[in-house]
């Protein structure tokens, strides 16, 4: 049995970080992080996450008004809102953090969420991010059903696992998966490969399937983290034949301009590409730090050519999100 109690105050962290190749400038936990089953990939830590068996769920408040004053402490840009809970329909915890973040304007990612948890109406403004589930592809991505449902644009997000998730079979039924249910984006992830994030994957590939045969040593003696590039590949490849986008679609918040955030999302993009080169990668992401928190109508700059005189990176980046401002209805 699961336990709930109402947490003192809501639970959030301030800071930058990535989902998929897109920027996040925070995160509201309604039901915590690691969420209610025994274990979880989390896509923003990129490792699995693990409950406590006798430790109660955290639930934040269901009221809108409580989540407020935490997005004020965050910066400029898209938030992420999750992992939902199956308890949702009687906490209410997940719409009043998610309700919140759009009525402030915001961009919002929606990590799997419930059905009841979905606000009315999101429109362009929310994302869903559908999180991986072992037990086969067919079964795979359960929160693809609530997006769709709800008109949610949305995308798979899965770990690129040795002998699990990676091989071409199973990214082959995953993408045919994710498609069927819906996603417009497959988005294959490195996992975390410091030794707790492999001691992680090998503990829930056993809870999932113990009698998984040289797993472990497959994940800290062979030499997959060498393949993991060729993989990732391989995995964008599997989503473009069904027709799917490699990284999710960027929600367009209330309060941003659409010039803007088409900028921005050209720019994650471009850094998705160029990721072996770290740099470069870093680079165009603080661009898109500058974009976010740009108070400018970005494209009514471009379009009285004054948008270089204020952008303060390479003609390169430049060239790019000019394009993209140019381009944005």
């Amino acid at each position: 049995m699961i336990l709930y109690e109402a947490a003192a105050a809501p639970a959030a962290r301030a800071a930058e970080s990535l989902v998929a190749g897109r920027r996040l400038t925070g995160r509201l936990l309604p039901y915590g992080a690691s969420g209610e089953t025994p274990f979880r990939f989390d896509p923003v830590e990129r490792r699995f996450l693990f409950r406590d068996p006798g430790a109660a769920v955290s639930v934040g408040p269901w009221r809108v008004e409580a989540w407020n004053a935490v997005l004020t402490r965050f910066p400029a840009g898209p938030v992420l809102v999750g992992p939902g809970s199956a308890a949702e329909g009687f906490r209410g915890a997940y719409r009043a953090a998610a309700g919140a973040a759009l009525a402030a304007g915001r961009p919002v990612y929606l990590l799997d969420p419930e059905a009841e948890g979905i606000p009315a109406e999101p429109g362009r403004s929310a994302v869903a991010l559908c999180s991986w589930r072992p037990g086969g592809a067919a079964s795979a991505f359960p929160g693809l059903v609530a997006a769709g449902e709800a008109g949610l644009r949305a995308a798979a997000v899965f770990p690129l696992l040795p002998g699990w998730t990676a091989d071409t079979a199973e990214l082959e039924a995953l993408a045919a998966a994710a498609k069927a249910g819906g996603a417009a984006a497959f988005c294959p992830l490195a996992p975390a490969l410091d030794g707790e994030g492999r001691r992680a994957i090998v503990e829930a590939r056993t809870a999932a399937d113990p009698a998984s045969d040289g797993f472990f040593e497959l994940v800290h003696h062979g030499d997959w983290s060498d393949r993991l590039g060729e993989r990732l590949s391989a995995a964008r490849d599997a989503g473009g034949r069904h027709g799917m986008a490699s990284v999710p679609p960027r929600p367009v918040g209330k309060g941003e301009r659409a010039g803007n955030a088409a900028a921005s999302a050209r720019l994650e993009e471009l850094a998705v590409e160029r990721e072996a080169d770290e740099p470069r990668a870093a680079l165009l992401y603080a661009a898109v730090r500058w974009i976010d928190d740009s108070l400018h109508d970005l494209a009514a700059v471009a379009r009285e050519g004054n948008f270089r005189k204020i952008f303060p990176f390479d003609p390169p980046v430049a060239d790019a999100a000019e394009a993209a401002l140019r381009e944005a209805r």
